[in-house]
């Protein structure tokens, strides 16, 4: 596949263009500064593009001379501090252009748009087991985004929740996948790591299901720090 990331110098979206790229996927890393030549991986070519500039993403995705047009793209976009007009206008911009050209649109969001284990009435951005008050601007703006997809007219998406905690780590290739709630690990922890995150990314690319809303925890024991 010819597979787009948007936000591929950040935590999630470098490890998507690596896992993808490792794959044999012809990879589009888009960012507004885009890394110089990836000379590990000649799958791999930067691209300098705003996720806001909706002429620059159907110039990106649309095809050229070295790629034709991307099969899927892949946002994987945050802002710190969280900036919940920006997220959902950059989102909306994404499913605007990919519905024109015909293409899948995979949204790695955020958690607080799952329910509550237990609750299934209490969202996780609702839920100060999960979101403590620091940070629920963040988890806010994941389920605006969310709604932004569901509210898109003929949009073809699918948004991933991460668990609680999402943080870079190793490569296990172990993780069980669920829906609209949220899944909690073998030792009580409800985390993943970027690398594993990525991994599931790009075996849903693979392999699609049947769900718009998907969640993804790592599956086994912490590995020691």
């Amino acid at each position: 596949m010819t597979i787009a990331v948007l936000g591929a110098t950040g935590m999630v979206g470098s490890r998507v263009v690596d896992e993808a790229g490792a794959r044999g996927h012809q990879v589009l890393a888009l960012s507004r500064k885009p890394a110089g030549e990836n000379p590990g991986n000649p799958n791999v070519t930067p691209v300098a593009a705003d996720v806001t500039d909706s002429h620059a993403l159907h110039e990106a995705l649309a095809g050229s001379a070295s790629h034709g047009v991307a099969d899927a793209v892949v946002l994987a976009v945050r802002t710190v501090p969280a900036d919940e007009a920006f997220l959902v206008g950059a989102t909306r911009t994404v499913l605007d252009v990919a519905a024109r050209l015909g293409i899948h649109v995979f949204v790695v969001g955020g958690a607080g748009a799952l329910r509550s284990p237990g609750d299934r009435d209490l969202l996780v951005a609702d839920n100060p087991a999960y979101v403590p008050a620091e940070i629920r601007a963040v988890a806010a703006a994941g389920v605006a985004q969310l709604r932004a997809c569901r509210s898109h007219a003929g949009a073809d998406y699918v948004y991933l929740s991460p668990p609680a905690l999402l943080e870079p780590g190793e490569r296990t290739g172990r993780y069980r996948r669920g829906t609209d709630t949220l899944l909690v690990s073998d030792d009580g922890r409800s985390w993943i790591s970027a690398e594993d995150l990525a991994v599931a990314v790009v075996d849903e690319l693979e392999t699609p299901g049947p769900d718009r809303l998907i969640t993804v925890v790592h599956r086994g024991p912490h590995p020691p720090a």
